[in-house]
């Protein structure tokens, strides 16, 4: 039988023997805290590892006691980040994420014409999702421009234009419009730069010589007043012939009268219109200014024709130089016109 007394040696002895032995502080594990955190721990002292805000546990030990032999347990806790709800489709607008784990952000973005309204509440990490209530942008009557009327102005919501709805503008008579007839309602709720109104003189348009001009009979030519042009006979118009003032004060155009061309050449044929014609019997009266004929001319080394072309230009006819014209008597020579192309 064992002596009580040799058992309360041993019971001592043991107690000598782990005394002093004390547990060092914990191994961190990430995202994870210890409460409390101190260098070292008497046998029998707690400790507990919770996970930072926006992680959570995913299996593992969170409470220890620091045991006799001073050495903790082996600790599996992982602190693995939450994951958010879907945020949802934003109507009208726009979301952008790369995932929905902590501590990942998402953006919101209304598209053109539509605004954030004070309502709207930023993603909650843990669980809420973001609904954004997006209202419509709207503008205010437009303001008509000063000698301008409304010419069309069709608002989406009753009186109400609405964002790129738009109102078409057009001056009153004598007035010429600088800048776009049409305005557009914007994103910031504003309408896009407004037309201005100015009136517009001209001066009396001047006769051409050898012509006339025939214009309103009033005081004062304002713009889009038009007026025509004509020339004497003998004499081609050479521009329109009808010209308008414009928004800078001038006319469109400033035409002239021409003279026109007496044709030297008795006998030829030409290619007038993409046609052969007899100069003499096409042109009896003379060409008028702008008219273009091509005289067919001869190679004589290679036995073969060509033409070139030339106008008539202010009363002036040039005959190309390669162009010979035969006589009347000269019945055994041939005509240019007659020989094979080259």
């Amino acid at each position: 039988m064992v002596s009580p007394v040799l058992i309360l040696f041993s019971a001592f002895l043991c107690h000598v023997a782990i005394a002093g032995r004390t547990c060092p502080q914990p191994d961190e594990v990430p995202f994870a805290v210890v409460v409390p955190l101190k260098t070292f721990y008497d046998p029998g002292e707690q400790i507990v590892y919770s996970c930072k805000p926006g992680y959570v546990s995913r299996g593992g030990m969170r409470r220890f006691t620091c045991p006799l032999t001073g050495m903790w347990p082996i600790n599996t806790l992982k602190c693995t980040p939450r994951v958010c709800p879907f945020a949802g489709i934003l109507e009208n607008g726009i979301v952008r994420y790369t995932t929905f784990e902590y501590p990942n952000t998402i953006s919101f973005t209304c598209n053109p014409g539509r605004d954030d309204m004070p309502l709207a509440l930023s993603w909650v990490l843990e669980s809420r999702q973001r609904r954004s209530l997006v209202a419509a942008v709207t503008c205010p009557p437009p303001v008509v421009p000063k000698f301008a009327t409304l010419k069309l102005h069709k608002p989406s919501a009753g009186n109400t234009s609405l964002y790129q709805d738009t109102a078409v503008f057009e001056c009153l008579p004598h007035y010429a419009m600088f800048g776009n007839d049409t305005v557009t309602c914007t994103a910031h709720g504003n309408w896009t730069e407004m037309p201005e109104c100015r009136e517009v003189k001209c001066p009396f348009p001047s006769r051409p010589d050898n012509g006339f001009v025939n214009y309103p009979a009033k005081p004062v030519l304002h713009y889009q007043d038009k007026a025509t042009f004509g020339c004497h006979d003998t004499y081609s118009l050479d521009g329109p012939a009808e010209v308008e003032c414009t928004k800078m004060g001038s006319w469109s155009a400033q035409p002239s009268c021409k003279a026109s061309c007496k044709v030297s050449v008795k006998k030829a044929t030409v290619l007038y219109q993409g046609e052969r014609v007899k100069i003499q019997e096409q042109f009896k009266d003379g060409m008028k200014h702008g008219d273009k004929v091509s005289f067919f001319c001869k190679n004589k080394e290679k036995k073969c024709s060509y033409t070139e072309e030339t106008q008539c230009v202010d009363g002036t006819l040039e005959i190309p130089k390669c162009f010979k014209e035969h006589s009347s008597l000269a019945f055994w020579k041939t005509d240019a016109w007659d020989v094979k192309p080259c």
